[in-house]
């Protein structure tokens, strides 16, 4: 379905009705342990919010992969395939795919992302910039479907390359992140590609000091999903009553970000319901999986993609990932 008709192109694959998405996150309160999707996170001031946690010192991943991209491109672009659809899964700004557009030379541009007034507006940048490259934006929860077979199939002869930088992988289960990968596999000709980043495992405090900065951007960060929560559903957290932390379990190799009551409390969720908290009871808002190379090269391979090609940093902190279809 078109959402607008002047350039770039617009579209939408969302699948649940606004209504069905709010029962989902009231659900997902009401759990016994109370759970918050991650992609509550980017509201407006979560995103200017996260912005400001790339620029930490203590936040690794953007710049450690930034460092892998900016030392192999060449490197990279010379394995992927020419005149590429290059498919920007949760493209936002589109800043990262910006800095492929000369070394790749694609075919066209596809970005991705939820938020559908600020995708409209970050592919129309590219546009104006690119004008003689044709820019398609849509409008999806890729982290739920991914529905790009019609669009992919307009340009039969320009193989897709999906780029997800960024270590969202891990904010999946490992399971959920085997079928998200198996989409991807789905959608690929014998000549498409993933390009992916992966957080590998390291030190629990460098780690931990990631995820829970002295500054206390992240706790802002992560209190801020309860601003969202309440616009959604009409509901009355205060933040101030939580408060943020995050943890490494070993066991599971993932980062734990947890909003922990200070107090007893209760909470209006929607009409007619409502939750109380007792002090010490978490709200689980985002994992963060860390991976081996070999456990991520294994991932890939339960979904039905072989990684071909492997780069990382001098400390091994980063792994950026190239796969084809096995």
């Amino acid at each position: 379905m078109s959402l607008a008709l002047d350039l770039p192109r617009l579209e939408s694959t969302l699948r649940l009705p606004i209504q069905d998405e709010r029962q989902q996150l009231l659900q997902g309160l009401l759990q016994p342990t109370a759970r918050i999707d991650s992609k509550y996170f980017y509201d407006e001031r979560g995103c200017e919010l996260f912005t400001d946690i790339c620029r930490l010192d203590e936040y690794y991943p953007t710049r450690t992969e930034a460092l892998i991209f900016s030392e192999n491109r060449e490197t990279i672009a010379g394995h992927l395939p020419d005149d590429p659809q290059w498919v920007d899964l949760g493209c936002g700004d589109c800043s990262k795919t910006q800095q492929w557009l000369n070394a790749v030379d694609p075919a066209r541009v596809v970005g991705v992302d939820i938020a559908g007034e600020f995708l409209h507006s970050s592919i129309a940048d590219v546009a104006r910039q690119h004008p003689q490259l044709e820019c398609v934006g849509v409008i999806s929860d890729f982290t739920q479907h991914l529905e790009l077979h019609d669009l992919l199939a307009e340009r039969p002869d320009n193989p897709p390359v999906f780029f997800y930088p960024g270590s969202s992988i891990g904010n999946f289960e490992p399971r959920a992140a085997m079928r998200f990968l198996s989409r991807i596999r789905a959608h690929c000709t014998s000549h498409g590609r993933l390009l992916i980043g992966a957080d590998l495992i390291k030190p629990r405090a460098v780690l931990e000091a990631a995820y829970d900065d002295a500054c206390g951007v992240t706790a802002a960060f992560n209190l801020n999903i309860l601003n969202v929560v309440n616009r959604e559903l009409d509901a009355d957290f205060q933040p101030e009553l939580f408060e943020h932390r995050a943890r490494f379990d070993e066991d599971h190799h993932r980062i734990e970000m947890r909003l922990v009551a200070r107090e007893r409390h209760s909470v209006h969720l929607a009409r007619h319901t409502q939750r109380q908290f007792d002090a010490g009871e978490h709200i689980v808002t985002e994992y963060s999986h860390k991976y081996s190379v070999d456990e991520f090269c294994a991932l890939l391979a339960a979904s039905g993609l072989h990684c071909s090609h492997y780069w990382t940093d001098p400390q091994d902190w980063f792994g950026v990932f190239l796969a084809e279809p096995a």
